[in-house]
């Protein structure tokens, strides 16, 4: 199936990239992008996120641009760029804001603008179409039509991949949904889910995410009650796992693009209609809270093994959000840091998949080499990269000084594979 429509992807990160590239299998697509450093890698078939490989990138019939005026030879916009929280944890539709005026400027009758990014309910008609029909001189509706069809992408998840992830679509009018339903159609096998309005799409996607975010926090609530009665958590999951209705979700730290950020537009959205959410805002605050948790109780492992406090070395083992994927936005791993550097320890970190530029220009963080880390006091291992389940025990015990620790946050070890060994192990 060929494609129909002149198609136009602006943002080309995790979620804009992969659905340009499956897009330009079947079809000439403009891929942008603001950031010329990212299209000048993109066009020697490199992906810096490691989400697409050399050879689709390659193989895939894209323009990639960073010229706005490329733009105007389209006439289906998709605007799938980042919408993150700011210092304050308040919605920041900063960039949100920006593709949509550059693709204003592009409008002409008959086109069609649908929205990827993650948004409060609302947000599309309410804030981004004003801006359409201001910066085009056109009115929706009558001269343009709008859809939104939430990403859904997981980033270094090879199995749950775009084409086989049902597409949820929605649009301003029967017309225009049934036009972007076909052309999503042309790559998703699994799929379309027409909804009835914007609004329910734009719910569905930070719903689930929320959902995904309250599960983790009681996860995490539960973790920090059963260490206190002196249980493991890990112990306890696996019993659970033996009843056909357990609901598979672990402890851990909770950050990226979309679960620790999508229940806050959903909270921006409430208290806008004067509704406040108890249930949302306590997993939101378990949830930011476990990562000083795990900190405090490294350093009175610490200090129950004899260990100092200040100026112990300690290995960070993970900085990215997520377990094989490159993304550092919004890490809570930092947290885990930030806290540990006040007491003062000796901190080296280490990542195998994270870029070590954007590591040193976000976080000021020089990361280490594997062989870098020796005569440890202690190894936090935040996430669980494929790399570190792969490394020998022998060698994790050879960079441990006697009675080192290890705190597992990822359940990435068992309660067997260190004992009688001197050195000590808790899972969260």
């Amino acid at each position: 199936m060929r494609l129909k429509r002149r198609i136009a992807v602006i943002g080309l990160g995790y979620v804009g990239l992969t659905l340009a590239v499956e897009l330009g299998r079947i079809g000439k697509v403009i891929a942008y992008d603001s950031n010329s450093s990212r299209i000048s890698e993109l066009k020697k078939g490199y992906d810096r996120n490691l989400e697409v490989e050399d050879n689709a990138l390659m193989a895939s019939n894209l323009q990639l641009t960073s010229d706005p005026e490329h733009l105007k030879n389209s006439d289906f916009y998709i605007i799938a760029v980042p919408t993150p929280l700011n210092i304050h944890r308040h919605v920041d539709f900063s960039m949100l804001f920006d593709a949509t005026k550059l693709v204003g400027k592009s409008l002409k009758k008959g086109d069609i603008v649908v929205y990827e990014s993650s948004v409060y309910p609302g947000a599309t008609e309410e804030q981004c179409i004003p801006l359409l029909e201001k910066y085009s001189k056109l009115v929706c509706g009558a001269s343009f039509a709008v859809g939104y069809s939430p990403e859904r992408i997981n980033p270094a998840d090879k199995e749950h991949v775009l084409q086989n992830i049902v597409k949820i679509v929605s649009a301003t009018d029967e017309n225009t949904l049934q036009i972007i339903s076909e052309v999503y159609s042309t790559i998703i096998k699994a799929g379309v889910f027409p909804v009835s309005s914007i609004r329910v799409a734009e719910a569905a996607k930070v719903i689930e995410n929320t959902q995904r975010d309250i599960n983790i926090g009681f996860m995490n609530d539960i973790a920090v009650m059963l260490h206190h009665l002196g249980i493991d958590t890990a112990e306890v999951i696996q019993a659970m796992k033996t009843k056909w209705n357990y609901i598979p979700f672990q402890p851990g730290l909770v950050g990226g693009h979309c679960i620790g950020i999508n229940s806050y537009y959903l909270m921006h959205k409430a208290e806008e209609i004067g509704y406040y959410s108890n249930l949302i805002l306590a997993g939101r605050q378990v949830n930011e809270s476990i990562a000083k948790f795990i900190a405090v109780q490294t350093i009175k492992q610490l200090i129950y093994l004899g260990s100092g406090v200040k100026r112990a070395r300690i290995a960070i083992l993970g900085l990215t959000y997520k377990e094989n994927c490159s993304d550092l936005r919004d890490t809570r791993v930092i947290d885990i840091i930030k806290e540990l550097q006040s007491y003062g320890t000796e901190l080296l970190i280490h990542d195998p998949i994270a870029d070590a530029s954007a590591a040193r220009k976000y976080y000021g963080i020089e990361l280490q080499s594997w062989e870098a880390l020796d005569d440890l006091d202690a190894m936090i291992f935040t996430v669980a990269h494929q790399y570190y389940l792969n490394i020998d025990r022998d060698e994790i015990k050879n960079k441990l000084n006697h009675r080192g620790l290890i705190m597992d946050v990822k359940e990435i070890f068992n309660q067997q594979e260190f004992k009688d060994t001197g050195i000590s192990l808790w899972r969260l």
